[in-house]
């Protein structure tokens, strides 16, 4: 941005698109749903939003489920091979 930008537009316009803060948090949700559940950018973004917060809930829920089950199951192993 300019010095003239700055000095016409001091603060960031924010009512003609979304923030930079809110773009990376919806991009983590598209590359979480991509990278771990196997989604299409395409899918993913043409999700409703609250659905799609559900998923990337969901799957961040099974991702902690699975590896507690991981730990606990390594936990047996290692007590029985003692």
């Amino acid at each position: 941005m300019t010095r003239i930008q700055k000095l016409i537009f001091p603060f960031q316009p924010t009512f003609f698109g979304l923030t930079d803060e809110y773009s990376e948090y919806v991009y983590e949700q598209f590359f979480i749903l991509k990278y771990h559940g196997g989604w299409s950018l395409f899918e993913a973004y043409n999700l409703p939003i609250q659905l799609r917060e559900w998923f990337v809930k969901r799957l961040a829920k099974q991702l902690k489920d699975e590896k507690e089950h991981m730990d606990s199951e390594m936990r047996k192993s290692k007590s029985k091979s003692r």
